[in-house]
């Protein structure tokens, strides 16, 4: 897996790099495959949608989306203005998943297991509400 020296030189000033630590980074293969698949990941947007919703504090309803961009980070212009954290937290390990199945040239939007809940179990169970969103990847729409 080659990456360009433009790619490297971008990621060491991106990154904020010595030179030293730049050539720990490139001596781990993984770590130039994850770089050669960053600008096809980085033309990608993850969604995260709530798909079930009941007794929610944050007020989060069926059809809210969560967007991030490939990289997994928030994209805050795209979203609620409140989000609860314990949706986030339980977001995270779906969002990790899908990148893990893109970097194996694996379309994530077939993971057999593609829903989440919040850490907090409903009035039912003692909590007070819950959601459950499912994840999809797609293309970045260009603006």
């Amino acid at each position: 897996m080659q990456v360009n020296e433009d790619t490297l030189k971008f990621f060491q000033n991106h990154l904020g790099y010595s030179d030293e630590e730049m050539s720990t980074f490139k001596d781990n293969p993984k770590n130039l495959h994850v770089l050669s698949k960053a600008s096809e990941l980085s033309n990608k947007t993850i969604i995260m949608e709530v798909v079930e919703s009941h007794g929610c504090n944050s007020q989060h309803k069926v059809g809210d989306r969560f967007i991030f961009d490939g990289a997994g980070n928030l994209v805050t212009k795209l979203n609620p203005s409140r989000i609860c954290i314990y949706a986030l937290h339980a977001m995270s390990a779906l969002i990790y998943g899908a990148q893990e199945l893109f970097y194996a040239d694996v379309d994530p939007n077939q993971a057999c297991f593609k829903r989440v809940g919040c850490h907090d179990v409903g009035v039912k169970c003692g909590g007070w509400g819950h959601i459950a969103m499912e994840i999809k990847m797609e293309d970045r729409k260009k603006s």
